[in-house]
């Protein structure tokens, strides 16, 4: 039955992805559009306002400078936000300022599309900073990761050209024409299966014992739909998709992996469509799909074996639960782990400290590849296409032919950036993570010695610069130390990748297109597909395999020994 609903759920987010992808190719090509009607007068207005000219492009420079403009100007915006959000609306609960320390690394959280949370949503912070601030770099921060991937795409079509496009308008499109339109439709769907959504204070209830509960309330389902339809993934609760608030219902459970998924599954398809070859597309998405089936089929088993140790003691029926809602099972815990952190989302409806060390190894390994498996909204495809160019030139080197890509000679300057993109997050995990192991400070927040330790330690930097947000709950983050280097991290991973791909946008917009032949290797199909995830592995196992044998590793062998931490 879980095997059914594995296929089930890759099916359905197929078959949406394909119309969902062709509406996204036609609307960032500047093509009409059935809501043309509704929406050119929204963004007329808007650029009228702000003073865009929608007409002017932009070079690869002037993009850049745009995207880190307007991300800071949002980072320097919510940080106010946080720390004056006593003195703010919408505060029925009276929460104080946030401390400057944790509101700078929940600033750069939410502004660099991670959503890492070192506090407890619904009992730090008030309704306004919710809504204002957090749900507000949702919606902006996936849509900087999207107008990158296509700035990229662009780049590759395009030939002879200094230009990308514009910024403004394609951040503009991007929220009024994606974002918010699914996050209307999808926020009504999940109130009527009872997600609450509401402005009133806190409710005190007295328990069957004779004690009191304080339940809390607030606007979830905006919230929830963005985090997970941008791949955000910050928890209006601080249980996350594990609360019945935020995730009440089965059917609940699937809208949200299918939210997270979509929209990076729905980009290779626009890929395809934007160069005039699908099976560009779809062979990117094939070897996507191939390093998720990769990951959940390690995850499930593991958690389906579980720990030996629990079995000995004669417990009958699955010995993986804990830490996972009864109401989804193993199954879907295990699918919604691998979707989350595939695709750089950090929501969870099961606390991964619980997972075995091998179930947890496949998640905290998917963050360090890149989060490239399907990704965030833009940043896994603009990701992965650092790896196609990466596997052209391995590929070219073999063969002694110039890498080529889409008609475009792969050179220095494009190897230069790919490599960039590729080491700068690796590089960074693995620094940080030394630093936080020997130091005092970072193992102060250790709950578990030995080798789980460390993975707590890893998973956490590996969450941070791959822009995921999920942790293994066992590290306490809400430290200096943690806030500030988690912090450092996040910008890291996110602009140590954005800038390189813009750079390598405006450097093919500027090749000339050579036609293919006889000697170029083909880039689409199983053969290309293969190569591109194996690519993507032995480059994963090459930089992190001495840490995760340190970790998740070693502790996968003791548990097996009798051993636990």
């Amino acid at each position: 039955m879980d095997v059914l609903q594995f296929g089930l759920f890759l099916s359905i987010l197929f078959a949406l992805a394909v119309p969902l992808g062709i509406y996204m190719a036609r609307m960032y090509d500047g093509g009409p559009t059935r809501l043309d009607g509704l929406f050119s007068p929204m963004e007329k207005l808007i650029y009228r306002l702000t003073g865009v000219d929608h007409h002017r492009e932009m070079n690869w420079k002037e993009y850049a400078t745009s995207l880190f403009t307007f991300n800071m100007f949002g980072f320097l915006l919510l940080f106010l936000n946080l720390v004056f959000q006593h003195m703010l609306p919408l505060n029925p609960q009276g929460f104080g300022p946030v401390v400057p320390d944790l509101a700078f690394n929940t600033a750069i959280s939410f502004m660099t599309n991670t959503n890492w949370q070192a506090y407890g949503g619904e009992i730090t912070l008030s309704y306004f900073s919710q809504m204002a601030g957090l749900t507000v770099q949702n919606f902006v921060s996936a849509a900087t990761g999207m107008v990158v991937v296509i700035a990229l795409i662009r780049g590759l079509v395009r030939h002879t050209t200094q230009t990308i496009g514009n910024f403004w308008v394609d951040l503009t499109r991007t929220v009024l024409r994606i974002l918010l339109p699914i996050c209307l439709i999808g926020s009504l769907v999940l109130v009527s299966q009872g997600m609450i959504q509401n402005l009133s204070p806190y409710v005190s209830a007295s328990t069957m014992e004779g004690g009191s509960q304080t339940i809390a309330m607030g606007p979830t389902a905006s919230q929830v739909i963005i985090k997970m339809l941008g791949t955000n993934g910050g928890g209006f609760f601080n249980a996350n998709s594990a609360h019945p608030f935020e995730n009440p219902t089965p059917l609940t459970n699937l809208m949200e992996m299918l939210s997270i998924f979509v929209i990076p599954a729905a980009l290779t398809i626009t890929f395809g469509r934007m160069v005039g070859n699908m099976r560009q597309g779809l062979s990117i998405l094939a070897a996507m799909t191939m390093l998720f089936l990769l990951m959940l089929g390690t995850l499930y088993t593991s958690e389906i074996i579980g720990n030996p140790q629990i079995a000995a003691m004669g417990v009958s029926g699955p010995t993986a639960m804990e830490g996972k809602e009864v109401r989804f099972g193993i199954g879907n815990s295990a699918l919604f782990a691998t979707v989350t952190t595939a695709a750089s989302c950090g929501a969870v409806n099961a606390m991964h400290d619980s997972l075995t060390p091998l179930g947890g190894l496949a998640p905290m390994l998917q963050m360090m590849l890149g989060e490239v498996v399907f990704g965030g909204v833009g940043a896994g495809l603009y990701g992965m296409l650092m790896f196609v160019m990466l596997t052209v030139f391995i590929v070219g080197l073999m063969v002694g032919r110039t890498p080529e890509y889409l008609g475009k000679k792969i050179e220095s300057w494009e190897m230069k950036m790919a490599t960039l993109a590729i080491l700068i997050p690796g590089g960074m995990i693995l620094v940080l993570s030394a630093w936080a192991s020997v130091t005092p400070a970072g193992t102060a927040s250790i709950l578990n010695p030995g080798p789980h330790g460390l993975s707590e330690i890893l998973y956490a930097f590996a969450s941070g610069v791959g822009n995921n947000g999920s942790a293994f709950g066992g590290l306490s983050a809400n430290t200096l130390f943690y806030n500030l280097l988690m912090g450092l991290a996040m910008f890291i991973g996110r602009f140590g990748v954005i800038i390189p791909a813009l750079a390598i946008a405006g450097s093919m917009a500027a090749k000339k297109v050579t036609p293919a032949g006889a000697g170029t290797f083909e880039t689409t199909g199983p053969l290309f597909s293969s190569l591109l995830a194996g690519t993507v592995l032995i480059v994963g196992a090459l930089t992190f395999f001495p840490a995760l044998a340190l970790g998740p590793i070693v502790e996968q062998l003791l548990m097996l020994a009798g051993q636990a931490f």
